[in-house]
């Protein structure tokens, strides 16, 4: 057999071996339970969020809802053809990540990453803390407990998601179902009423409609559009992680991001409609949601269905991020931007790394903001903002580039999308910088100088390892190979003997403390006088030192060894004895790990660890 057939045999991957990995992967319908939570729950907040804009022109300002929400839906189907573009384009995933480092460069690349990044994050926070929101208005006494809450549930998603992608859309396929059920039963019963149903929720509750307006400023209208865009969040996440889907990934990825736009397209124009209809206005307390869902389907079982099913839908919308983030660090860190520690996979197709990074920054998160919502919200829309805005810019120049059937059309979408996104992004910054935007505005550039740090690290880790270059022929060296020793036992016995396999010469050292304790000078003389009677044919070095320190003397000794210049390569075996039991660990001095703390520290000795097992 030639060694390209080997080579091809080695590398390729059996087929069955390929379709278990296959069952560990996204159907259509999958990713629309995996991928797509935080945009379907989004429309628990998106329509609120143009209302009580709007609503500080009073009721003549909520008369724009409707206008507004087309302009969303119509600023959200460019965004799905988009990104449908980008899923063929770059099946490997990475959304607009892999975008601008195609068309843009890698700075503008890096800034899309970290948009998506602090976007996933704050994706995690927002949405676990929407729903023990939730949670706890329905049940004040919780209310003090809101952070346990928060973080109980965000262990649940966490320990899903570690289980693999497909597992954790099976098991959020059924409360996604009830959810986009419950809301277009809002819709098709609101259409059919000529009044509402019920308005028992917003009783006894004050209105936030401020005096009513004869006119709405274009400022105004931007704002909304802008607080409405957070409905728009996630719309990525497909694009993002596209290698999760079953084969074939790219056209089922397509299809999972078209169905999300379509139903999230629906959902929010038909709850604009029936806002207009009810003539609803937001009160302190309850949510436009919960008015509509009193309207439509009056105050009984529906009602607590749909307030159920969205507390249930927000506090697991966290799971998109946990879908789109780790195969994002996968590029990043493929790309030398990050530790190669989150290019690593599981057995069921589970970044582990950045599962867990992405649980332990949002627990922080959570924990700093104190489960609450309201402080987390203003900084959630300007990442994804950015990611947008950046990604239709390099779709532009893709169809420049490309210059297919019909480029032209397609370049002018995608920059009539980078438009669009562009203005939301900078009056969102602008309107909320004081809330806390301008950590966002900081921590954008402050990752991209990271991701530059980590590559540069591993650039100069790539010189010191000549990566790409053939190696000079392989030579014998004369190695020492030095045995610290504190005692005569079997282990020291091992040691010595795998030390003469190891090196052309073997050294015994033991650390020997000046002090004037009678106890360590009859240590040492013993130790002498045992080696001399168990001749082992190799000679012990003793090491005087004026402090109780074992790890500083050594290395000092081995750096004096090395600048003998009399071996080529000088190598430390520290023996130590592995305990059978874990709790046993406890039970060992730990002389072993202080060696080698000091001699990594500070030597350039090649370390090595010798470990006799014990029998349980």
């Amino acid at each position: 057999m030639s060694d390209t057939a080997r080579v091809q045999q080695s590398t390729t991957e059996p087929p069955d071996t390929a379709a278990v990995h296959d069952r560990h992967r996204l159907t259509a319908l999958g990713g629309l339970a995996a991928l797509s939570l935080d945009a379907m729950a989004s429309v628990a907040y998106g329509p609120e969020a143009i209302v009580l804009v709007l609503a500080a022109a009073g009721s003549y300002g909520l008369g724009f809802t409707l206008p507004v929400t087309v302009a969303i839906a119509v600023l959200l189907a460019v965004l799905v053809a988009s990104y449908r573009q980008v899923i063929a384009a770059f099946p490997d995933g990475g959304g607009s990540y892999a975008v601008a480092k195609a068309h843009l460069g890698r700075r503008t690349a890096l800034t899309a990453a970290a948009s998506l990044v602090i976007d996933y994050v704050l994706n995690v926070a927002v949405s676990v803390t929407a729903g023990v929101a939730a949670l706890t208005s329905a049940f004040p006494g919780l209310y003090g407990e809101r952070v346990w809450l928060c973080l109980g549930v965000l262990t649940l998603v966490t320990a899903v998601n570690l289980r693999g992608i497909a597992e954790s859309a099976r098991w959020f396929m059924a409360p996604t179902a009830v959810f986009v059920l419950s809301i277009l039963a809002i819709i098709a019963a609101g259409l059919f009423r000529g009044a509402p149903a019920s308005t028992a929720a917003a009783t006894g509750h004050a209105s936030a409609l401020a005096g009513s307006a004869t006119t709405v400023g274009v400022l105004l209208l931007l704002k909304a559009f802008a607080a409405g865009c957070s409905a728009l969040t996630g719309v990525e996440a497909i694009a993002n992680a596209v290698p999760t889907f079953r084969t074939p990934g790219v056209r089922r990825a397509q299809r999972t991001e078209v169905a999300l736009g379509a139903l999230l397209g629906v959902m929010l124009i038909g709850l604009a409609v029936l806002i207009g209809r009810f003539h609803l206005q937001p009160v302190e307390g309850v949510t436009v949601l919960a008015q509509l869902a009193d309207a439509s389907l009056g105050h009984g079982f529906g009602f607590y269905l749909v307030q159920f099913a969205t507390v249930i839908l927000l506090a697991l919308a966290a799971n998109t991020s946990f879908g789109g983030l780790p195969v994002l660090l996968r590029l990043l860190a493929r790309d030398n931007h990050l530790p190669h520690v989150f290019a690593l996979r599981a057995d069921r197709q589970v970044h582990r790394h950045g599962v867990l990074f992405l649980a332990v920054v949002s627990a922080a998160l959570l924990v700093a903001s104190g489960g609450d919502m309201n402080s987390l919200v203003p900084l959630f829309a300007i990442g994804v903002f950015v990611g947008f805005t950046i990604c239709q810019v390099g779709m532009v120049r893709h169809w420049r580039q490309e210059r297919g059937p019909r480029w032209r059309g397609r370049a002018l979408l995608n920059g009539f999308g980078a438009l669009l996104t562009g203005i939301a992004a900078l009056v969102v910054a602008g309107t909320k910088f004081t809330e806390g935007a301008w950590g966002i505005c900081l921590a954008l550039p402050l990752l991209v100088l990271l991701f530059e740090a980590v590559h540069r690290a591993y650039g100069r880790i790539g010189e010191r390892l000549e990566l790409g270059r053939i190696p000079a022929p392989v030579a014998p060296q004369r190695s020492l190979v030095v045995v610290p020793v504190h005692a005569i036992t079997r282990l020291t016995r091992e040691a010595l003997c795998a030390a003469a396999s190891l090196g052309d010469d073997v050294l015994a050292v033991t650390v020997v403390h000046t002090s004037p304790d009678e106890e360590d000078r009859r240590a040492a003389e013993a130790l002498r006088r045992d080696w001399e009677l168990w001749r082992p044919g190799v000679p012990l070095v003793e090491v005087p030192a004026g402090h109780r320190r074992v790890g500083a003397p050594l290395a000092d000794y081995v750096n004096r060894l090395a600048s003998d210049r009399s071996h080529d390569r000088i190598t430390v075996l520290v023996p130590e004895v592995e305990p059978a039991r874990l709790w046993q660990r406890a039970l060992q001095n730990q002389r072993g790990a202080v060696i080698v703390r000091a001699l990594r520290r500070d030597t350039e000795a090649v370390v090595c660890r010798l470990r006799l097992r014990v029998p349980r």
